[in-house]
């Protein structure tokens, strides 16, 4: 395994011509294994939303999720480059705010860095918080806190309009120091052209090969997503299976009787690991 992944890294890969690989994380467990692996960042997504508490999107998170989140996740996996989505009014409402919050998920959550959705309407937020000494990962495209205005979840940047915005918009967040730039569901041609016009590295959700790296939500890759996720998603295992059938078994020998057996079974008389009896 490679050392833990830092923040220069980031601008490194790009200059290397090397993929970024990252995916989420809201609980110790996962952390654990995925910290087992290369991946070079965590995020802990506000997608804990659907993904955790069964929502229709995004909205219902809070910046008390995400810190508990957060801090399950860096326990899982210490070494791990973490970052914490700031999740809807978090940062919208003032930069006082945007500042207070992103610094709860640095302490209390024990994060990296923060990202942060959203374009020229939340650069004022943005710059408040790189001010305050705090990394921010910027987020364009389909930005999921805004799905109610979008309408849905939809491809975006398909007009040569909306597609100018977004450039411009990462133009700008480059500008402003973030460190990153997910761009989730746009046209590959789009972010290709992004990816191509920016120092700093683009992670792409659902917008083609031509980004500098790639993320995916966890469940969805495993498997574990009862819709079968996003079609941009590609499934790596069935654990939905592995879990069902693993459940089942345990059924079927808690009713046979073979589970517990003997060795799982504790007795008084029988002797503690040093020898002397229970």
């Amino acid at each position: 395994m490679r050392g833990k992944f830092k923040l220069q890294d980031f601008k490194k890969r790009k200059s290397e011509n090397r993929k970024i690989c990252a995916l989420t994380a809201y609980d110790f467990c996962m952390a654990h294994w995925l910290g087992q692996t290369d991946i070079d960042f965590i995020l802990v997504g506000d997608s804990a939303g659907m993904v955790v508490f069964g929502d229709e999107n995004t909205l219902s998170v809070t910046v008390d999720d995400i810190v508990k989140f957060s801090s399950a996740v860096r326990k899982g996996s210490p070494e791990s480059f973490i970052i914490a989505d700031m999740p809807f009014l978090s940062y919208q409402l003032s930069s006082e705010r945007a500042v207070e919050n992103a610094g709860r998920l640095i302490v209390e959550g024990r994060a990296d860095a923060v990202k942060i959705e959203g374009g020229s309407g939340v650069f004022d937020k943005i710059e408040a918080i790189l001010k305050a000494g705090i990394a921010v990962q910027g987020h364009l495209g389909l930005t999921p806190q805004s799905v109610s205005r979008f309408g849905g979840y939809r491809v975006q940047g398909r007009s040569e309009k909306d597609a100018k915005i977004i450039l411009e918009d990462a133009k700008k967040l480059e500008d402003l120091g973030v460190f990153s730039i997910v761009l989730e569901f746009i046209p590959y041609e789009l972010a290709e052209i992004v990816t191509k016009s920016l120092k700093i590295p683009t992670v792409g959700i659902g917008s083609g090969s031509a980004c500098d790296g790639q993320i995916l939500v966890t469940n969805d890759i495993l498997g574990l997503t009862p819709s079968g996720g996003p079609k941009f998603a590609r499934k790596y295992a069935d654990s939905a299976q592995t879990i069902i059938h693993a459940v089942s078994n345990f059924i079927k020998d808690v009713n046979s009787g073979s589970y517990p057996s003997e060795k799982e079974t504790v007795r008084t008389d029988q002797e503690k690991s040093d020898g002397t009896k229970k």
